[in-house]
């Protein structure tokens, strides 16, 4: 019995981090309506330096309940939330990429 258990949590365990085939920044299953986010529309800020109002509209542009910038170095929480922009930053401040999560 505790063998059987230990295989079920396992398998439900392997089944959960294994990454969904192609992933499009959309809202997991479950995840409240409205919390999407489509970084392909918020790709004109690469390239550009960070200042909140240049988040503001990525955010927008992208549908995203939130938007987070990111530094080089930086710790962050790895979970997924679909209704948040990540603008990745490089040294100099410039956004280098845009992604949902």
């Amino acid at each position: 019995m505790i063998r059987a258990t230990c295989l079920t949590a396992a398998a439900l365990l392997a089944a959960a981090c294994t990454p969904t085939e192609g992933s499009s920044g959309q809202a997991p299953a479950g995840q409240p309506a409205g919390w999407t986010c489509d970084a392909a529309k918020a790709q004109f800020a690469v390239g550009q330096s960070y200042s909140d109002s240049l988040a503001e509209q990525a955010r927008e542009a992208a549908g995203a309940k939130m938007v987070r910038k990111l530094i080089p170095g930086q710790v962050v929480t790895m979970e997924f939330n679909g209704g948040r922009l990540n603008l990745d930053t490089d040294a100099a401040g410039k956004v280098s990429s845009a992604r949902c999560g």
